[in-house]
């Protein structure tokens, strides 16, 4: 499982030489990414994002940009080019501190017989260099390092392939950063260790389902609230009823309902718990039409008839020809939504 929040950060922190920040902060990110590909930890060519802040507490950025690598860099001579780039780039100030990140697509292995999935945002890896001092974090945002998922199941399987990798690969980031790991407080879901990340447990002894806790409040937010200084849109929440349709995927099953209020000037979309990231992901297209016909003036209404007319998209599925709007107070359509078959 994949949150949309840190499930565990681990950081390391060391004296520089006095040398360049710039330079400092890439060998640290770099030579600790090359220790993520040799784990298959990170795979893939990786872009990294590069900011210099200047000197002085202000947020002007004196250089910012995405940096693509190579599929396998090497990490001395992509440092001095990176380096050269940054340097050539920069605008007149001076350098206060400079921070680089890359967001690492990696392997999960797999009990069953395919064996291993490739998982986008497995880590994001970081440095940062700033008076003469470079850190460098790592955070994890599966539960595959965990003896149960983040629904409190247990995953021995998964555990037992995957466990030993991220602990070899802790172990050998201390290594190339020269410096001892420093396991952050814990998050929500879970407590990191010098080697992986604990459970967290119920007072009974059972394994703690974080996921229902803390992860899906925070994915249905964006459906049920605006941006905060946005106010641009349909409302996406209102007390009483409002008239729905069914989105469903292109393998039948629903992914969640659109739906729409003129009396409130609202409209939005409930994801279908069951139905996980796919809805999710549905959810944000869904999201983007409504937000298209407000600003072409439509009604909520109007705009719930306009989308029912768009034609079907492999992630945001469709609605079927044949559904009418239905009438349901919101309050039960979210229930629906979170634990309707």
């Amino acid at each position: 499982m994949i949150a949309s929040t840190p499930v565990a950060r681990w950081t390391w922190g060391r004296d520089t030489e006095n040398g360049s920040d710039v330079t400092e902060c890439l060998q640290a990110l770099l030579g600790a990414y090359s220790v993520l590909a040799r784990h298959r930890l990170a795979v893939g060519a990786p872009t990294v994002h590069v900011s210099v802040h200047e000197a002085g507490g202000s947020d002007n950025r004196l250089f910012e940009g995405d940096l693509p690598l190579g599929e396998v860099p090497s990490a001395a001579d992509t440092v001095r080019t990176l380096a050269a780039r940054i340097e050539g780039e920069l605008r007149p100030g001076e350098i206060g501190a400079v921070y680089a990140d890359i967001v690492c697509h990696g392997v999960v292995r797999t009990p069953d017989a395919d064996g291993e999935t490739h998982e986008e945002r497995l880590f994001v890896l970081g440095a940062s260099a700033f008076l003469d001092y470079v850190t460098a974090d790592l955070r994890t945002f599966s539960d595959a390092w965990m003896p149960y998922d983040l629904e409190g199941r247990p995953q021995a399987g998964v555990h037992a392939a995957n466990y030993p990798r991220l602990a070899a690969a802790l172990r050998d980031l201390s290594e190339v950063l020269d410096t001892e790991i420093d396991p952050d407080d814990p998050t929500y879901f879970g407590r990191p260790t010098e080697t992986g990340v604990d459970n967290f447990f119920e007072p009974d002894g059972s394994p703690s389902d974080v996921w229902s806790r803390f992860e899906m409040p925070r994915r249905t937010e964006v459906f049920r609230h605006g941006p905060v200084f946005d106010s641009v849109g349909y409302k996406r929440s209102r007390a009483g009823q409002v008239r729905y349709v069914p989105v469903v995927a292109d393998h039948g099953g629903v992914l969640g309902y659109l739906w729409a209020s003129d009396a409130d000037a609202a409209a939005s979309f409930e994801p279908r718990e069951a139905a996980g990231e796919e809805a999710r992901k549905a959810g944000l297209v869904w999201l983007d039409r409504l937000h298209e016909s407000y600003e072409h003036g439509l009604t909520p209404a109007e705009a719930l008839t306009a989308c029912a007319r768009t034609p079907a998209d492999p992630v945001a599925g469709h609605i079927p020809p044949t559904a009418e709007p239905r009438p349901l107070l919101l309050d039960d359509l979210r229930e629906l939504a979170g634990h309707g078959d």
